[in-house]
């Protein structure tokens, strides 16, 4: 073998390891429908999507359940390669990482009765009982640009779900994502169209691998090309992306 055949060799071994080289993700594993254990395994939204990219990619993902507060500094001290569990593209946060391009757009909706006429918009929210989880930035959303709507405090999403289905509350505001999976599921309920805040998770990559980041974004848009992605918006969501 000539010195010219070698080098060639060694250069196309080089590129397929590093391409089958296993990415490292940071994950909170408690937000459904985007990411939670179930039977003892992870799954979710985002999960699917991380196995989707993984194939198109030909890289391995390898997890790491932790805090949602430590996942950014893991990246940042090198113990992660990326975060992706539906984290916000912020200013802030792209001042010590990167992201990909926006994969999910997010915020906070309002959600109605099935059928129910009186709330059509957001405006409509005035003098209603509207629903909202303690600790959320859907306490303060409310408060500051509807004022006159009355807020209902509970603890937990799924006392906010109830409160809406037995008619002590006219509508909820909450996560789209969390939104869409109980209308889905239930069928019992809407979605107005127009959201109350517009934010977008991304895939959070360490600024030392743009190489990766570049990936993820090819890949991103590979699926988004042959229908995967839709389909995974329809099994979650019971709709294809908007």
């Amino acid at each position: 073998m000539t010195l010219r055949s070698l080098l060639l060799s060694a250069l196309l071994f080089s590129s397929v390891s590093q391409a089958a080289d296993p990415i490292r993700v940071a994950i909170d594993p408690t937000f459904p429908p985007m990411e939670y254990i179930q039977n003892n395994q992870r799954t979710g939204f985002d999960v699917d999507l991380a196995a989707a990219l993984s194939k198109q990619m030909g890289r391995p993902l390898v997890y790491t359940d932790m805090d949602f507060k430590a996942m950014v500094p893991s990246v940042l001290a090198g113990r992660q390669d990326i975060v992706l569990s539906a984290i916000y593209i912020t200013d802030d946060r792209k001042k010590v990482v990167d992201f990909t391009a926006p994969y999910f757009s997010a915020g906070l909706v309002v959600m109605v009765k099935k059928g129910d006429t009186r709330i059509k918009t957001p405006q409509d929210l005035a003098g209603k009982r509207v629903a909202v989880q303690v600790g959320t930035k859907s306490v303060k959303v409310l408060a500051d640009q509807f004022p006159g709507a009355q807020t209902v405090e509970v603890e937990k999403n799924e006392e906010m779900f109830n409160s809406l289905e037995a008619g002590r509350a006219d509508a909820v505001v909450t996560g789209k994502p969390a939104a869409l999976l109980y209308s889905k599921t239930r069928g019992t309920t809407q979605i107005l169209t127009e959201p109350l805040t517009h934010e977008e998770y991304g895939i959070a990559v360490s600024k030392r691998e743009p190489e990766l980041r570049q990936q993820l974004n090819d890949a991103l848009k590979a699926i988004k090309a042959n229908g995967t992605y839709d389909a995974l918006q329809k099994k979650w969501f019971g709709t294809a992306a908007q």
